[in-house]
């Protein structure tokens, strides 16, 4: 299963290695050495024992994981317009027109009126964790499948239903009407060290039943660009297309992540995997087969991550907790008082280092919940309690980060005619970006064309005369803090103008 991803590119695909060939000469020469002994040459050090002891332990994880380990093909109708999709150049449609005449409408010939079927296939893994085919995989091997197929080791075929998905972390769970399976043991992800021995399997290209072997590179990797929610695994393990959804197994044989995708610049893997851990996955697969869904804790709020020039606008001398850009009114942050310049420090029993920390801990927390949130608001501490929601299908993610440099933008008066074209309520003020410049302090700053700059500091922008103004009062050098609307959301930039160099 190949996915899309930002730079460098998040998906399952690797080179293939091609086999080592000795020169023929060499080959003849090992072949005419005479033998000094007839004693057959054994190496036997404590190395090479210790080689063995390893090799064992691979061999012993491979026979008892392997018949865990399923193959999932996936298949989904799909219907084009074979004529259309071809889209006839102008010479074409001109050399018809010789024939029909000038009046001739390529588009009502019978075949390009009538959808042509075709099937798309996936191809990729999943790990049995019952006895009675409930199955773990990633969603992006299923999502949008009319049919699933599941084939164990032993060739045996079933036609699977999927049972739920969680998009946001990259994970499903099928069901097969099977019993008496071999279901693979779940392990303690929590427990991982980094350069700990790991072995992915799965059914790379196809190929069934296969196991490599990596070290744990490193935990807990966010801002990955695979999911939502990401706290990944990475290891060095080979990962290629066809992997995805199958097991990360330590040397105990447990499950300790499910294979998800790759990074990679050339489009082939290059020694970095990620696998969602199966603390995670243990969690939203119960959730799946008891709710068919996942229930998410929700605050109803756009958060961002702090800088140094952006705490420092709010007199605030630390960069952790969460800056809260946009509050919904109706949500449950919003009917406990929490309002948009706020900053999150602590969440119930737990300190807010940043955004992701925010937001994983409100996800884990049942809805209904009431939690005391320690919050900064004009540099004075206060805790509000708040009653936690559940988070609707379609929240958008929380805003990321966004990383100021050094003023290259063109704004125009928010008319009701633009506030309208651009979805806005005609209540809405200020000034609407319509250009940026590449590398200018506001491209790093994050604006972008349709952004609209509601307030400077904490002066209202009401038209193009009033932002001016608020301009000309500012030092940029120093930087100056925006409110920015953008769709439904609102967030803070903080934009500063490099100083001029001495002449």
């Amino acid at each position: 299963m190949i996915r899309k991803h930002p730079t460098p590119v998040m998906l399952l695909c690797s080179a293939l290695a091609l086999p080592l060939l000795q020169p023929a000469g060499a080959f003849a020469a090992a072949r005419s050495t005479p033998a000094t002994t007839d004693t057959p040459t054994t190496v036997d050090t404590p190395a090479i024992a210790h080689a063995q002891q390893i090799s064992d332990a691979f061999e012993q994880v491979a026979s008892a994981v392997t018949p865990s380990v399923v193959t999932i093909e996936s298949a989904k109708k799909l219907k084009v317009n074979a004529m259309r999709d071809r889209q006839l150049g102008p010479d074409a449609q001109n050399f018809l027109r010789q024939f029909f005449g000038d009046e001739f409408d390529y588009h009502a010939l019978p075949f390009n009126q009538a959808p042509q079927s075709y099937v798309q296939e996936g191809l990729g893994s999943g790990v049995i964790v019952s006895k009675d085919g409930y199955i773990l995989t990633n969603n992006h091997v299923v999502a949008g499948a009319d049919e699933v197929t599941v084939k164990l080791t032993n060739d045996r075929t079933f036609t699977a239903t999927v049972v739920g998905t969680d998009p946001k972390t990259d994970l499903a769970v099928l069901k097969v009407d099977a019993n008496n399976l071999t279901p693979a043991t779940l392990g303690d992800s929590d427990s991982l060290r980094v350069g700990e021995w790991v072995l992915a399997l799965g059914n790379p290209f196809g190929l069934r039943s296969t196991m490599t072997a990596g070290i744990v590179s490193a935990k807990g990797r966010t801002h990955v660009g695979i999911a939502d929610y990401e706290d990944f695994i990475q290891t060095d393990a080979a990962i290629n297309p066809g992997n995805s959804g199958g097991p990360l197994v330590d040397l105990d044989g447990k499950v300790i992540g499910i294979n998800t995708a790759i990074a990679t610049r050339s489009g082939g893997y290059m020694g970095v995997g990620f696998a969602v851990p199966i603390g995670l996955a243990k969690t939203i697969m119960h959730t799946l087969i008891k709710e068919g869904h996942v229930v998410r804790g929700w605050l109803g709020v756009g958060i961002q991550n702090l800088n140094e020039g952006l705490a420092k606008s709010f007199n605030y001398d630390s960069k952790a907790g969460a800056l809260v850009g946009n509050v919904l009114a109706d949500g449950p942050a919003g009917q406990a008082g929490i309002q948009s310049g706020d900053i999150i420090v602590r969440f119930g029993n737990q300190d807010v280092a940043d955004m992701d920390a925010l937001r994983e801990a409100v996800a884990e927390t049942k809805p209904g919940t009431t939690v005391p949130t320690e919050i900064i608001r004009n540099g004075q501490h206060r805790t509000i309690d708040v009653k936690i929601g559940e988070m609707p299908d379609d929240e958008q993610a929380a805003m990321t980060e966004q990383q100021p440099d050094k003023l290259g933008l063109s704004v125009q008066d928010l008319t009701p005619e633009i506030a309208q074209q651009l979805g806005y309520e005609n209540t809405v003020e200020g000034v609407v970006v319509t250009s940026v410049e590449p590398l200018s302090p506001a491209d790093r700053a994050g604006l972008q064309p349709r952004d609209v700059i509601v307030s400077i500091q904490d002066t209202p922008v009401k038209d193009l005369a009033s932002f001016k103004q608020a301009l000309s009062k500012a030092d940029l050098t120093a930087g100056v803090r925006m409110t920015v609307r953008t769709g439904k959301l609102q967030r803070f930039i903080f934009l500063q103008q490099e100083a001029e160099a001495p002449k």
